[in-house]
């Protein structure tokens, strides 16, 4: 599959650069280019092809909305713990259109194909797109956005950053922005004041009654996620969070480089038409603004940076719209003759393609991301195994203290499963405990008095015995290794002390798991 992506990659390159200029004048071609491309960013989706922890998540709740239990993780418990109430090339191509319309009059086609291959190569989008999470939902509804604004569409704008917000709670950023910059606009009177108005009332009539249902439902707020996130202390959530974007940055120098460089040519650029140039510089905050809300929450375990996901295509709009919205009064009425384009435009398409390209390598190599995912589809195969016999052999009803709960959930039947990051887990979410050890919910679940096992580790099995436990949970939990009959893997669990004998006895039941002692 790598194979195909790259060459996928080289086929298009190739033939964007050898065609641009037919590209921009003839519908045929273009319509060709962008069907390769849509192709290149299926490839690109294959080849990571993985089921996201937290896409389990949300399918734990969804399964228990179709069981009658209502949107909870476990059921009698009303918890929050997903971020997606809702569940994007080809937009990118349009929104960069309409923006480059706003200077020159008409659309040049061309610079949008542009902007739609560098998204379709962007890592992190494809790596998400096939995961069942709502990512690429949510990258889909910031276009959206940005394209109803460009459109004069304010009422469009504001429900779709309503469900922007729905979607992730990160949507607030663009839903915010977006508001202020049409109270800009109004001020300098380009546009009427019923713009930010109509914009938040479409928002209002969606968020209102969504905000109503959850204070009511789940009684809080702020969604498990986040407050579990937003529980530590700001400093150790900055000092997280700056390492996740340095990596970030560091693996998207190329779009970070062809952002700075439109930037910097914007600023500098006299006369340039006011409309598109603040719609510009509002994607361009849109994509800080990402950036920003990332380093505030801390970062994020899942690979490929996915509270980034959604600014390389922000990037790639606004880089590709200032390009064409700079050089608009060159030419404004497309010509079959590739001579009457203007001169230097060769350098749009093989800077996209030599972009387009990097991302891709980036996708193969970087070890946050083809690596990591591959390493998270095998763990998550793993845990959905190690769940269904933890839910097929503890008593009914058991607790399961589980740093992986969307995965062990998977064949877990109806265990009680406690996420010790805070994101299902009611009263870690309350009191902003949350630091990933064995027993955050200690006092949580012995006053529940069930019978409770904790599985911590996150990554499947081990391919050697572990039996060691940190010394502050000593006395309250014990280690249970178990053998995975027929192969070298091991797993470590950790039963409630007083429960340790009984419990460890109904899961050595299972023919396939073998209990093995610790050495004394």
């Amino acid at each position: 599959m790598v194979y195909a992506v790259v060459g996928a990659w080289f086929v298009l390159a190739a033939i964007v650069v050898s065609t641009w200029n037919r590209i921009g004048t003839v519908s045929g071609w273009r319509g060709f280019v962008l069907a390769l491309t849509l192709g290149l960013s299926l490839l690109h989706q294959l080849l990571f092809a993985t089921v996201t922890e937290d896409a389990l998540i949300a399918f734990r709740y969804a399964q228990n909305i179709a069981d009658g239990n209502g949107p909870v993780f476990n059921p009698g418990e009303r918890v929050e713990g997903y971020t997606n109430f809702l569940w994007l090339v080809l937009l990118t191509y349009v929104l960069v259109n309409r923006i480059v319309a706003r200077a020159g009059g008409e659309e040049r086609p061309a610079f949008g194909v542009a902007a739609a291959v560098l998204t379709a190569a962007a890592g992190g989008l494809s790596m998400y797109g096939p995961s069942g999470s709502e990512v690429p939902l949510y990258v889909l509804l910031q276009l959206g956005i940005l394209y109803s604004l460009v459109a004069h569409r304010p009422v469009v704008a504001g429900v779709l950053a309503a469900a922007a917000v729905m979607t992730c709670p990160e949507g607030l950023v663009l839903g915010v922005l977006a508001g202020g910059w049409l109270v800009g606009a109004a001020v300098r009177k380009q546009r009427t004041w019923w713009a930010p108005a109509g914009y938040a009332l479409g928002a209002l009539v969606f968020l209102v009654p969504w905000t109503a249902w959850r204070v009511t439902f789940y009684q809080h707020y702020i969604p498990a996620p986040v407050a579990a996130r937003l529980g530590g202390a700001f400093s150790a959530l900055l000092a997280r969070g700056w390492p996740y974007l340095s990596e970030f940055s560091l693996a998207h120098q190329g779009f970070l480089l062809l952002a700075l460089v439109a930037a910097v040519a914007l600023v500098l650029r006299r006369g340039t038409p006011v409309e598109p140039a603040a719609l510009i510089w509002l994607v361009f905050a849109t994509a800080l603004g990402q950036a920003v809300a990332a380093v505030v929450l801390g970062g994020d375990a899942a690979p490929a940076w996915r509270l980034l996901v959604a600014v390389p295509p922000l990037l790639a709009v606004a880089s590709v719209a200032t390009y064409g919205v700079l050089t608009a009064n060159v030419t404004t009425k497309p010509s079959p003759k590739p001579r009457d384009w203007p001169a230097g435009t060769r350098l749009v398409p093989v800077t996209v393609c030599g972009l387009a390209g990097i991302a891709v390598l980036v996708s193969v190599f970087s070890p946050d991301m083809l690596t990591r995912v591959r390493d998270l589809g095998t763990r998550g195969t793993e845990l959905a195994e190690i769940g269904g016999w933890l839910g097929t052999y503890l008593p009914a009803g058991s607790v399961v203290s589980a740093a992986a709960p969307g995965a062990l959930a998977v064949n877990g039947g109806q265990l009680l499963i406690v996420d010790v990051l805070g994101r299902t887990d009611d009263y870690i979410a309350r009191n902003g405990r949350h630091d990933g050890g064995i027993a955050t919910d200690y006092d949580y679940v012995v006053n529940s008095r069930r019978p409770t096992v904790a599985v911590p580790d996150n990554g499947g099995y081990a391919d050697s015995q572990h039996c060691a436990i940190d010394p502050v949970y000593a006395g309250k939990y014990q280690v249970a290794t178990f053998r995975r009959v027929g192969t070298p893997y091991w797993v470590a669990v950790y039963p409630r002390a007083e429960q340790a004998q009984s419990l460890v006895s109904d899961l050595d039941k299972d023919p396939d798991f073998h209990y093995v002692p610790c050495p004394s």
